[in-house]
This record gives structure tokens, C-alpha cells and sequence, in this order.
């Protein structure tokens, strides 16, 4: 085993924490997030190659379609974990106990406390990546095994009052995604040198290709097959009371997948070392840089916006889907949202980098907070409309179905914007010569940004939600008091949180814009000296 805890001595790469590859907070499983974007931070090696050099695949067939294998099977625990609010939602599990799952998003947002360990640490005779990704697979493999034998219990299947064990769901799902931000540790700084050098460039796009290849499996195709609904309408002659495909098969299914792809990786893939590429770094070194950078005034200023600038959005983000789901929405009917949009998310960025390409990257990211405020409130609308909308219970008027979509395709156009400003603005700031760890830390930031006001406002929302018992007497606020449905009445929502929520974070979005736009201006306009700092 080696672990290297010095090295300031040695040649610092543009890599040398590897990328966030796919943030989870940022890729929710809530409706209007179900297809966003992840603070992914592959840094391109090729900036310097022309176009004939680079669009040689000689040699480089087989690792592309491994690194995007090896990215499909990360997104599928993403993807999982993004189904279960809404199967939790379907269950009547109150919005307290949503926010502690919740937390399950995190791990991708925090990961770069443990990155340097993973860079640092490994067994040479083995393979410096194969180290982490063999044994961290075979847990996520095991972990999915075991769970499918246990998922029904956990998830008040098996039980005749129907209680979630929310707990330990969320520690499953938390200890799942955590071994999945590490193997996308170790697949992304594989890459580097499983790649030609002239094609290193590739490993964004099987980053991209394959986590949402593997999102998509993982809660779009599940939570189609797992619906008795979708299935008898569409892929049945004879109805039948389960979906073809049930969590607990799901899981098992994807754990012997881990297994055997693993052995497979493991025995037939050999790795090599390029330190060109990939260099090593100290663990102490590395961290020693991380924190002679957040004490750069100009990262801690920027640091508060990232951390603020969502809040604006949190209600909308976090609530919107699992409240279309509670006023009787198909849960598998709003996960197939997401097949439409996809043409929509691989033009986007494309078109919006030529308005981010300039000196002013960060002016994309303000035009785009008012409109993404403005839906917010359409959202809340149409969350409304919905219990006017419905013609039986799950179908609802062509009409709202049109309204929806639209207002789905403009939200991911401001996404989109905001998130393609703010990495053209990472890439403008960060020191070329720690390149992937500047990046790496100002995404973590950017991410968590996104996951505290989400779980916040899950947390907030049955606390501001008024209720009343209508035809009996009884609390309705009590969890598990049942006095009201006992004396001939059942509890009646008065005021939604969900709509006070809305409008306190729209009211904090004007002000923040008021407060830190012309502040966020002047970074944009600072000179990328005011960025750098002594190593």
C-alpha cells in the first residue's frame, strides 16, 4: 500500500483531484430537476490539439466504452436513489421524513474531502485507480444484494400499518452514493491515463454519456416498469397488481451486474501509469492548497453566492414533482418527462457556450435568475391547477400535460444557462496549475449550494402546512394520531406549506439580487491574478 503524504517537490498536473462527475444534488430526482446538469469538472487536456489529432479513436475504442460502461454503472444508484421520494411520496411518507432522505444526495457534494485520500492511497502492484474501483463496486454490488432481500421491510411492504423505515433507508442510500462519488473518483482519474493522450478529452463526454445512460436506468426505465398502472397500459394483455420489474428484482438484478463486470474489469483490464497526465500529489499538499484558496477574498465572496444563489429556486426544486405526485400525477408519467428533454439538454450547451465564451461568463448566470424565480411561481400554479385539471384520478387533461412539458423545456434552458456560465466562469479562474482542484472545490461549493436549501425546505414544509379535522374532531398535526378518521372526520390541508415556501423564496431571490448581483459583476470583472494565491 502507498500513501503519499508529501510531495511539494514534484510536477503539479491540471488534474490532481479528480473532477465531481456527477453531482446529485444538482441531477434531483424532483420534477423540475429530474434531467438537470451536475458541477462535473473533467478538465480537458486537448486544448492544444487541432481537430484532425484529436478525432483519432485508433486504440482508444475498447476504454471509451469501458470509462462509459464503468459511468452507466455509477448512475444507476443516482439514478435509484432519485426514484425512492417519489415511491416514498406515492406511500404517504410526510416531508420531515423526505428531507432525512435527503440527505442521500450529498455524498457527490462532499466528496472532495475524501479525494485525496483515493488519489493518495493505493496498492502500486494492483493499480493506483483498480485499488478503489474494484473493492468499491464489489461493496456497491453487495450492498444492492443485500438490500433486495430487505427492501420490502424497509420500505413498509411487509408491514401491515405500511411504516417506511426512512432511517435506514437513508443510510443505505447515503452509504450507496458515497461508494458511488468514490468510484467516480477513481473512474475519472483512470481516464486520464487509460486514454491516449490526444484523446483524453473524451472522458467528459463518456462521463456524460454514460451517468446519464445510467440515471436514466436507474429511475426513468424503473420507475416505468415498476408501475402495475404503465405496465398494464401499455406492455400487458392481462393486468396484473405488481410492474414487471419490482425494487427488490431491480436491485438484485444490478448487484450480480456489479459482481460480474468487476471480476471481469479486475482480471482482463490492466493499468498503466502516466504521471504526465496523472501525477501524484501529497495528501497533505493537496490539502494545504484547498485551503490557501478558499482564503482568497475573492473565493469567499463567491463562496457565499454559491451558497445562496439557489435558495431562490429551493421549493420549486425540491417540491414540485412530489406534489404533482400527491395530488394524484403518475410518478412513472413525470419520469418519462425526462425522454423528450433529452435532445433538448445535448443542444444546449452547445448553444449557450457561445454566449458564455467571452470576458463576462457570470452575466448568462443573472439574465437567468429572474425567469428560473418566474417559473417557480408558474410551478406553484400549475401544482394548483392540477386538482381542476384531473379528469379521473391519474389522467388529466391534454391541456395540462402541454402546460407541463413547456414549462419543463424553459426551466431547463435556464438551467442550463446558469450552469454552463458558472462552469466557463470555473474554467476562467482556476489556476491553470491546480486546475482540477480548484475546479473540484468551487463545484462542491456550487452543489451544496443546491442541497441545504432543498433539505431545508422539506424539513420546513409540514411545519407551515395548516390543517383541520373536517366532519369529526381530532389533531391532525400529531404523527400517528388518528382521533380524527376515528371520530368520523379526516384531516383537510387549509394552506399548503408548499405555496408559502414559493413565495418566501421568491421574495429571497429579489433580494438577493439586489444584494449580490452587483457584487458577482465585480468577480466577473476581477483580473484572474485576484484568483491565484501562493502554493
Amino acid at each position: 500500500m502507498t500513501s503519499k503524504d508529501s510531495g511539494t517537490g514534484r510536477k503539479r498536473g491540471r488534474h490532481l483531484v479528480e473532477g465531481t462527475g456527477f453531482e446529485s444534488s444538482d441531477y434531483s430526482p424532483h420534477f423540475p430537476l429530474v434531467s438537470s446538469v451536475d458541477q462535473g469538472d473533467f478538465t480537458d487536456f486537448n486544448d492544444s490539439k487541432d481537430k484532425t489529432e484529436m478525432s483519432n479513436l485508433k486504440g482508444d475504442y475498447g476504454s471509451i466504452a469501458l470509462l462509459t460502461f464503468l459511468y452507466i454503472l455509477q448512475g444507476i444508484p443516482l439514478g435509484l436513489a432519485g426514484s425512492i421520494p417519489m415511491l416514498l411520496t406515492s406511500r404517504h411518507v410526510n416531508y420531515k421524513d423526505q428531507a432525512l432522505f435527503s440527505f442521500v444526495y450529498w455524498p457527490f457534494s462532499i466528496k472532495l474531502l475524501w479525494a485525496p485520500l483515493v488519489d493518495a492511497i493505493y496498492i502500486p502492484w494492483f493499480g493506483r485507480r483498480k485499488t478503489w474501483l474494484v473493492p468499491t463496486q464489489y461493496m456497491i454490488g453487495l450492498f444492492m444484494l443485500v438490500l433486495s432481500y430487505h427492501v420490502k421491510d424497509v420500505m413498509g411492504d411487509g408491514d401491515d400499518e405500511g411504516r417506511v423505515n426512512i432511517l435506514l433507508l437513508t443510510v443505505v442510500f447515503f452509504m450507496l452514493n458515497s461508494l458511488a462519488a468514490t468510484q467516480d473518483i477513481a473512474v475519472d482519474g483512470w481516464a486520464l491515463t487509460m486514454l491516449s493522450r490526444r484523446n483524453v478529452g473524451w472522458a467528459s463526454t463518456c462521463n456524460s454519456v454514460g451517468q446519464t445512460a445510467g440515471y436514466f436506468l436507474g429511475n426513468v426505465l424503473f420507475l416505468g416498469l415498476e408501475s402495475a398502472d404503465f405496465c398494464n397500459k401499455y406492455l400487458r394483455s392481462e393486468p396484473q397488481k405488481e410492474g414487471i420489474v419490482t425494487l427488490a428484482g431491480f436491485l438484485y438484478f444490478w448487484g450480480i451486474i456489479f459482481f460480474i463486470t468487476t471480476t471481469l474489469v479486475m482480471i482482463i483490464k490492466r493499468e498503466r501509469m502516466d504521471p504526465d497526465v496523472d501525477p501524484e500529489m501529497g495528501i497533505l499538499e493537496t490539502y494545504k492548497i484547498l485551503l490557501n484558496v478558499i482564503k482568497l477574498p475573492s473565493v469567499l465572496s463567491y463562496t457565499v453566492i454559491l451558497l445562496t444563489s439557489k435558495v431562490a429556486f429551493a421549493a420549486t426544486d425540491s417540491l414540485t414533482s412530489l406534489k404533482l405526485i400527491e395530488s394524484g400525477f403518475p410518478k412513472e408519467r413525470l419520469a418519462i418527462f425526462a425522454i423528450p428533454m433529452i435532445p433538448i439538454q445535448i443542444i444546449l450547451p452547445i448553444v449557450i457556450s457561445k454566449f458564455t465564451a467571452g470576458p463576462r461568463p457570470m452575466a448568462v448566470f443573472l439574465k437567468s435568475i429572474p425567469f428560473r424565480i418566474l417559473l417557480g411561481v408558474f410551478y406553484a400554479g400549475l401544482v394548483y391547477l392540477s386538482q381542476y385539471a384531473q379528469i379521473q384520478p391519474g389522467e388529466f387533461a391534454l391541456y395540462f400535460y402541454f402546460i407541463l412539458l413547456v414549462c419543463y423545456a424553459l426551466h431547463q434552458v435556464f438551467v442550463y444557462s446558469m450552469f454552463v456560465s458558472q462552469m466557463a466562469f470555473h474554467a476562467k479562474v482556476s489556476d491553470p496549475s491546480i486546475g482540477g482542484t480548484y475546479m473540484t472545490l468551487l463545484n462542491t461549493v456550487a452543489n451544496l449550494g443546491g442541497n441545504w436549501p432543498a433539505t431545508l425546505m422539506l424539513w420546513l414544509v409540514d411545519l407551515i402546512t395548516w390543517k383541520s379535522c373536517d366532519g369529526g374532531v381530532g389533531d391532525c398535526y400529531i404523527k400517528g394520531d388518528n382521533t380524527c378518521k376515528e371520530n368520523g372526520g379526516s384531516c383537510v390541508t387549509t394552506v399548503d406549506g408548499y405555496y408559502i415556501e414559493t413565495c418566501l423564496c421568491v421574495m429571497i431571490g429579489l433580494l438577493w439580487l439586489k444584494w449580490r448581483s452587483r457584487r458577482l459583476k465585480e468577480l466577473d470583472a476581477l483580473d484572474v491574478s485576484a484568483w491565484k494565491c501562493d502554493y
